[in-house]
């Protein structure tokens, strides 16, 4: 008597657990797929603000990975600005080398009036070569004289970068404005601490109208940059990610596909701890100041000199 009443007390107790179990695999199930819907949805209302945004930087074959520094991927970022004609210069270069294996990122700023040796064409500024031959020209122009292998790439124009920054970070990003700016910005920037708005910062990062001339201004990216990334970690941008990514796939050219776009996305939003390292070729003491008839006033600088500080930043080997 006592054998049965045990046995219907056991059954009782595994059907509770059975019933517990479906309860928690149905709930874990409608999250799951509730999670898809937002993530599908928020990421289409965010590619729907960027209709009718064209980027066409031409074709692009980025290089293999290393196999020695396989969790490396290098990044060409471009800042493009059209002057009405349809074709752009590149007013900013940089080249971002993201360690996934160590979590570390380096960012490499290039100044825009290097003259360089575009393949194909005449030595010109470095920030004629997209000019001249779209995204694989200012790829190959910076591999030949450098050696950097570069990846992939991300271009974006000015006018679009006012509506990323708003639509990423609606409260603004904050800044430490050193010097008050506003000639050839379209805004007037005050000294202090703030939250700039997608337009002010675009302004601050632009500012070059000082003593520093395009080496404060590179300063400047390097220092927005580090700002975007420090407020894309934060908990909240969890839930802006889906929609941000949908926004900057209209926003952004890039030979990235959407799904790869998605989880860098994540992948930058998890890794909290990572500091951006920053460097300017050219740099100190290894350049000077020169005037061609078909360039204008350029950068010259000790192409060798340059090569070994951005190995020695990049800790990789050049070729």
């Amino acid at each position: 008597m006592e054998d049965q009443y045990e046995s219907r007390e056991f059954r009782r107790t595994r059907k509770r657990k059975l019933r517990v179990g479906r309860v928690i695999f149905t709930f874990l199930t409608i999250a799951f797929i509730a999670g898809g819907v937002y993530t599908i949805v928020q990421y289409n209302t965010g590619k729907s603000m960027a209709e009718g945004n064209v980027i066409d930087p031409g074709s692009f074959k980025g290089d293999s990975i290393h196999p020695s520094h396989s969790t490396v991927e290098n990044y060409l970022l471009l800042g493009i600005d059209d002057d009405g004609s349809g074709k752009s210069r590149t007013d900013t270069m940089m080249v971002l080398s993201w360690d996934k294996g160590e979590g570390s990122m380096r960012l490499i700023s290039f100044m825009r009036d290097i003259y360089a040796e575009i393949p194909g064409y005449q030595s010109y500024k470095l920030n004629t070569a997209y000019y001249l031959g779209g995204v694989q020209t200012a790829k190959d122009t910076i591999t030949g004289m450098f050696g950097v292998p570069i990846h992939h790439y991300a271009i974006v124009d000015f006018d679009n970068f006012e509506s990323i920054v708003d639509i990423a970070f609606p409260k603004g990003v904050e800044i430490d404005v050193q010097k008050e700016m506003s000639e050839k910005i379209g805004v007037t920037l005050t000294p202090g601490k703030k939250r700039l708005n997608g337009k002010e910062l675009l302004g601050y990062a632009r500012f070059r109208a000082d003593r520093e001339g395009d080496f404060g201004r590179v300063a400047r990216q390097q220092e927005v940059i580090a700002a975007l990334k420090k407020e894309a970690v934060r908990p909240e941008m969890a839930f802006k990610a889906p929609k941000l990514v949908g926004a900057l796939s209209g926003y952004i050219q890039t030979d990235l596909t959407a799904k790869d776009e998605v989880m860098r996305a994540v992948r930058l939003l998890l890794n909290k701890g990572a500091e951006v390292e920053t460097m300017t070729v050219p740099v100190e003491g290894s350049y000077s100041f020169k005037t061609y008839r078909h360039a204008g006033a350029v950068i010259e600088l000790d192409t060798d000199r340059n090569k070994e500080a951005i190995a020695t930043f990049l800790q990789m080997p050049l070729n």
